[in-house]
């Protein structure tokens, strides 16, 4: 069967048509013959005859040859062809937009069939590999299949909802229908005719970098095909110039609540910070924090942040505004861990900053926070260490920072001290002068030096832009020396002449008696902690055959910010708890467990020496950490409440007041002495009394055996004479996990 040559052509050249540049020059002076009509005065008895045009094969010719070669209709045609009959401009000129037209929807079509043998192509590939089901893809995603919590979405549910960050409805639930819509996506953009440079910020490729770069790895896509102008992500990235990555960390914070349990962020790293350290003024931070409201009461604040009715905030800031805010503003000290990966995973991390940085994402203050979302990013790009499922349900930035270091995460650690530790080393180092005969120190002298107000020396430089070389020692409070956040303990003791053992364990975190090292220093803050006693049963007493709540901690702290030392801010406590008393108002009463909630405030000092200052090969480094030893005089308000206690409640105030003592890097002592004043009412009851004081002492002595394990003493006696069994004292193993 012959075939006409022209439709022949046709065919061969239509694969040519998904890229218009390539048109064989050969084609279109093959076809000149077909198309001489047009350059030529059209014989009227053509125009004039137009059922000439309805022989179907003369037209089919003259679409498929117009489709081939689009030749342009010149000026001087028109002219020629409108002095010998005027109706052939028109004719021409409506040949000429439908040839236009059609060649456009021949490209369409060409380019369509493209995208579809494409689509179908990386199909198959997909379902091969099961992308669909891969770890990144679906961590891309947000989707958290690994990831523990007590709150948030199902496992087969993406944390976000929001309709921008998937192309698909039902993205948000189903990973695969996700996937085959960014690969169609993506298709259509490779292959439509000039689709590269009509590409906007709107595009699969401007809009979810990460993904797509993901993708072109797993497919094998030529990344060349991948460009597209994307002026906001373009001008995102040149800003941030990501070069590494690294963790810095702030130390815990207890003068405000919602650092209390320390803080995370990115250090975003161009290629002069990276090289760099001091050059701050070069690099980024990027911030997880809570999006909350600052008029909402702190106690619903509180409740908020923990159940996530709060969203959260990714702030991308200059490094130093950043830096600034917990060196100067807190004055906590700071950590910072370059993150050991390629630089092709730090590109792909801040690609999916991209993507995810103005979602709607619940935060959860305790489980979806600053911490984990470091671990979230760092996962999406190495997928076989699964670090968020490691965590426990509690995340806390020390955790975070042990398991990137057990992980071999951490490449390196730089310690930069906080302003106060800048001023207390010029205080440390003064007081020593003096001490030795070598300067005299009038305590105006001394006030100044520790003033910030007019001693503004800092880890910053003056324009806060760079970090000094300072000659400051390494403080001993690097989080990777701490011991394990929460604790259990099994104790045996006697109360009155009672014998028991106790059982105890401890969510978190630290308190004086504990092993300093990894902490700031005098860190006193306890959660969820409780003890459980059982009594010996060997004689008849009632009392005695019983096992006991001995104590349940919501929460205590307290705040240490000596008065002789650098640091400013008060000295305060707080608590929320329920524990064993006798409330002292009726003779020989029996304990009662009873709801209590304590506030301290009042003056703190430290004496004694502070830590030896470090030498190295060129010249001493001052310490800027404050002595060892600590004493505290503290006011004391107390509300108590129980079914046991006298008229179910009393109110107390009074004094506490104690110290506490390093004995040497191993051994530690604590001794306190309370004086509350309680009152219960009015009784009309001779016997019971409605006011009275309730002196009592405690000591308390730990000994580590090693970073994680430690013995413990704790004796106490309660010098009201109306309370059965004084005097209690326990010996306890300590094991930190």
């Amino acid at each position: 069967m012959s075939i006409n040559p022209n439709l022949k052509a046709v065919a061969e050249s239509s694969k040519y048509l998904t890229k218009p540049a390539r048109l064989p020059l050969a084609v279109v002076g093959l076809l000149l013959s077909a198309q001489v009509s047009a350059f030529l005065p059209t014989p009227s008895s053509v125009v004039e005859d137009e059922p000439l045009l309805a022989n179907t094969a003369i037209k089919d010719k003259m679409i498929a040859a117009d489709a081939i070669a689009p030749t342009p209709i010149s000026s001087e045609s028109l002219v020629v062809a409108s002095a010998r009959n005027p109706s052939a401009t028109l004719s021409l000129a409506t040949k000429a937009s439908s040839a236009t037209t059609l060649i456009a929807d021949a490209q369409n079509n060409s380019a369509n069939l493209a995208a579809e043998q494409l689509l179908a192509t990386w199909r198959q590939q997909a379902a091969t590999q099961n992308l669909a089901q891969h770890k990144t893809w679906r961590r891309l995603l947000y989707f958290l299949d690994d990831k523990k919590g007590l709150f948030g979405k199902a496992k087969n549910q993406s944390t976000i909802d929001d309709p921008s960050f998937f192309l698909t409805s039902n993205g948000h639930k189903d990973s695969a229908a996700e996937l085959d819509a960014t690969l169609a996506a993506l298709a259509k953009q490779i292959t439509t005719p000039n689709q590269a440079a009509a590409a906007t910020n709107d595009s699969v490729i401007c809009r979810f970098p990460a993904r797509v770069n993901w993708l072109a790895e797993q497919l094998d896509i030529d990344k060349l095909s991948l460009q597209a102008d994307c002026p906001e992500l373009k001008e995102w990235m040149a800003m941030l110039a990501p070069e590494q990555l690294s963790i810095m960390f702030a130390e815990e914070y207890l003068d405000n609540p919602i650092s209390a349990f320390a803080h995370t962020l990115l250090r975003i790293d161009s290629k002069a910070s990276a090289a760099d350290f001091t050059k701050i003024n070069h690099a980024y931070a990027l911030n997880d924090t809570v999006d909350g409201d600052p008029d909402d009461p702190f106690v619903l604040y509180t409740i908020k942040s923990v159940s996530g009715a709060y969203d959260n905030r990714i702030e991308i800031d200059p490094y130093p505004e950043k830096l600034a805010k917990y060196l100067k503003d807190d004055e906590r000290d700071t950590w910072t861990y370059r993150l050991d990966l390629t630089p092709a995973e730090v590109q792909q991390i801040i690609a999916h900053v991209w993507e995810t940085k103005n979602l709607e994402i619940p935060y959860y203050f305790t489980t979806d926070n600053c911490a984990s979302e470091i671990l979230r990013l760092i996962d999406v790009v190495r997928p076989q260490q699964s670090l968020l499922s490691q965590l426990p349900y509690v995340v806390v930035p020390a955790d975070v920072v042990n398991l990137l270091n057990d992980e071999n995460l951490l490449a390196s650690s730089r310690y930069t001290p906080a302003d106060s530790s800048v001023r207390q080393a010029q205080l440390n180092q003064a007081q020593l002068s003096a001490k030795l005969g070598y300067t005299t120190l009038s305590k105006d002298e001394l006030n100044n030096i520790k003033s910030e107000t007019v001693n503004s020396a800092s880890s910053m430089s003056a324009d806060e832009q760079t970090l000094p070389i300072l000659p400051i020692a390494t403080a001993d409070n690097n989080p990777l020396d701490r011991h394990r956040l929460q604790r259990a303990h099994i104790g045996v003791g006697q109360r009155g002449d009672n014998n028991y053992i106790e059982l105890g364990v401890r969510a978190g975190f630290h308190d004086t008696l504990d092993r300093p090292s990894g902490y700031p220093q005098f860190f006193d803050l306890e959660g969820l902690k409780a003890s459980l006693r059982v009594y010996d049963t060997e004689d008849d007493d009632a009392n005695n055959d019983r096992v006991e709540l001995q104590n349940l901690t919501l929460f205590r702290g307290r705040s240490f910010n000596p008065d002789n030392a650098a640091k400013k801010g008060q000295t305060w406590g707080a608590s929320i708890e329920a524990t064993q008393i006798n409330d002292g108002s009726q003779q020989d009463g029996a304990a009662h467990l009873v709801g209590s909630a304590t506030f301290e405030y009042g003056k703190s000092w430290v004496f004694g020496q502070p830590p030896a200052m470090t030498v190295d090969a060129d010249a001493s480094k001052l310490t800027g950490e404050m002595p060892q030893q600590l004493c505290y005089t503290l006011a004391t308000g107390m509300l108590q409440g129980g079914r046991g206690i006298n008229k179910g409640f009393r109110i107390g105030a009074g004094i506490n007041a104690g110290c506490r003592y390093q004995l040497n890097n191993r051994l530690r002592l604590q001794a306190q002495l309370q004086l509350p004043y309680w009152y219960h009412g009015d009784s009309s009851l001779s016997e019971v009394q409605a006011n009275y004081w309730q002196p009592i002492s405690t000591i308390g002595v730990q000994y580590d055996i090693d970073k994680n394990q430690a013995l413990r003493m704790n004796a106490s006696y309660d010098w009201q004479d109306r309370v059965e069994d004084n005097e209690d004292i326990q010996l306890s193993y300590m094991r930190y996990f």
